[in-house]
């Protein structure tokens, strides 16, 4: 059955972009059934090069980085580049642009997912990039979504620390659990009525079950809107 192909591009970190892979493939799955399954193509660029030139805010050399990695994907024929983690949209404009092909933006399709549930103000939990600069916050306050993230720069600083060295490699620690659990309940009593998972690892640890109001799961949400994406072609409507 004809689909969008769509290209990821993956391995920041591969833990995440396993899951993209597998909620991907159910997605087109559940829309299609029998046994169609998603025209997809992954390019896995190497994650200490991104961490690298993200913690230098070399971002010119995180979009070639990703960019070359686009444009792979395009040639593989790919008609959409899905950029498998939240702080890789920092240059998400520019690689569009770029590449010329729609890369269907992360914060876009969150935004939505909030808008849905009517919710105005957020926690919001990632990088610290994700958390410190605009370029995240600002598509949701232009959804009319206000976003807060944690006051204290040492819960910020665990949160980088811990993505990068325990959720990045796949390590689960039940302490780094209750820590993630203070933090959002801190953003809880300062009136987040949901809470954004706004780094594709976090949802290896917190799941909707652990937190008492809405939980986006930004990997979900972004793998959900590929989905949609490569089920409309034009031969299925």
């Amino acid at each position: 059955m004809a689909m969008r192909k769509i290209g990821l591009v993956g391995g920041i970190s591969w833990t995440s972009t396993l899951d993209y892979y597998r909620y991907i493939n159910e997605g087109v799955n559940a829309e299609l059934g029998g046994l169609n399954f998603a025209e997809c193509v992954i390019d896995s660029v190497n994650f200490d090069d991104f961490r690298r030139y993200n913690a230098a805010y070399d971002w010119d050399a995180t979009f070639v980085l990703l960019a070359d990695a686009a444009n792979n994907l395009k040639k593989a024929g790919a008609t959409a580049i899905l950029l498998c983690a939240n702080t890789a949209h920092i240059v998400a404009d520019r690689i569009e642009a770029a590449v010329q092909l729609p890369v269907l933006h992360i914060t876009t399709a969150t935004a939505a997912a909030i808008q849905q549930q009517q919710l105005k103000k957020v926690g919001l939990l990632g990088t610290c990039y994700t958390m410190e600069l605009d370029f995240y916050k600002d598509k949701l306050k232009a959804a009319g979504i206000e976003p807060i993230i944690p006051k204290n720069q040492a819960d910020r600083d665990y949160i980088e620390d811990t993505l990068l060295h325990e959720l990045g490699k796949g390590i689960i620690q039940a302490d780094t659990k209750q820590k993630y659990l203070a933090i959002i309940q801190q953003l809880i009593d300062r009136g987040a009525e949901g809470i954004i998972l706004g780094c594709t690892e976090i949802p290896l640890l917190i799941q909707q079950a652990d937190v008492a109001v809405p939980v986006f799961d930004t990997t979900r949400i972004h793998a959900a809107a590929a989905v949609a994406y490569a089920v409309a072609a034009p031969s299925l409507t």
